[in-house]
């Protein structure tokens, strides 16, 4: 006889609450973004309308086929965004793994005041030091390139993720380590054939995050540090859909979704190992 266990047994009323939750999470969640889609269907004389029509009336997708028009060059702010996120991904991961490692592994004199600024850094605003910063962008002369949104974006990204990996790679046995010392091997070979491989699931995480993050922040230091079309990634690309007279939502939406298309095709890339990421840890070995 098949017996369950109880930690299973849910009464009938608990099970149709549990779903109830999830369904009014996932309607709050996913709300906007189906709005938003919607918006991008209907035609610009329709969208203020009343009464309010849920599923839009005539809708199409011409926003997607005349936003193209509306804003020239908008594919190549697509590629900008991907191109600064890509570089700043690469890297804030090439100095914040190390980082990492060393801050979980060797006891140093000022480690834990060098953690704490690491998190002072993210309490401060982008805003507050745009000043500051596009004097030191000026010195270096890389006003009016990539650099100028690279750099700014890498500074701001490395505290977070250093703070990711060292919590992830602090769960790494040392006893693994040992073991390999003991078979001579040296610290940097034990560094990247023992702890890389393990920490992979993390560092897919902090490469998920970071992406995101650089993807996002890119406006402010577009316009302060850049003027050359060129150069410009997607968000000033989609601040040119608000006119002088009137904002084109339809076409504003459409570019939106389109524009987020490759940050979502890199989770859908990775999303495997997002998950063992978020769930490595979870026991004790």
């Amino acid at each position: 006889m098949k017996t369950t266990p109880s930690i299973n047994r849910y009464r009938w009323y608990e099970i149709i609450a549990i779903y109830a939750g999830i369904l009014v999470f996932l309607a709050f969640l996913l709300a906007p973004f189906l709005e938003g889609f919607l918006v991008s269907l209907k035609p610009l004389s329709l969208l203020f309308s009343s009464p309010y029509r849920f599923w839009p009336e005539n809708g199409s997708f011409a926003a997607y086929r005349t936003m193209w028009e509306s804003v020239p060059g908008f594919g190549w702010y697509i590629f900008n965004s991907f191109f600064i996120s890509t570089v700043a991904t690469v890297v804030v991961l090439f100095l914040a793994v190390p980082a990492a490692y060393a801050f979980s592994r060797f006891a140093f004199r000022g480690r834990g005041p060098l953690l704490a600024s690491f998190l002072a850094v993210n309490m401060f605003s982008g805003a507050v030091l745009l000043i500051p910063l596009y004097r030191l962008m000026r010195a270096m002369g890389v006003l009016n390139t990539y650099l100028a949104m690279i750099v700014p974006g890498v500074a701001f990204l490395i505290p977070t993720a250093v703070w990711l990996l060292r919590t992830y790679m602090l769960r790494i046995p040392r006893e693994l380590e040992e073991a390999a010392y003991v078979d001579g091997a040296s610290r940097f070979y034990t560094f990247r054939r023992v702890i890389l491989p393990i920490a992979m699931p993390g560092i897919i995480v902090v490469t998920i995050t970071t992406f995101i993050g650089a993807y996002a922040q890119q406006f402010i230091y577009a316009l302060t540090f850049n003027s050359k079309t060129e150069y410009m990634p997607l968000p000033v690309g989609l601040f040119a859909y608000f006119g002088k007279q009137e904002v084109v939502w339809n076409e504003l939406m459409a570019a939106s979704f389109v524009g987020i298309a490759p940050a979502m095709f890199v989770i859908f890339l990775l999303q495997r190992y997002l998950v063992a990421g978020l769930t490595a840890g979870a026991v004790k070995q």
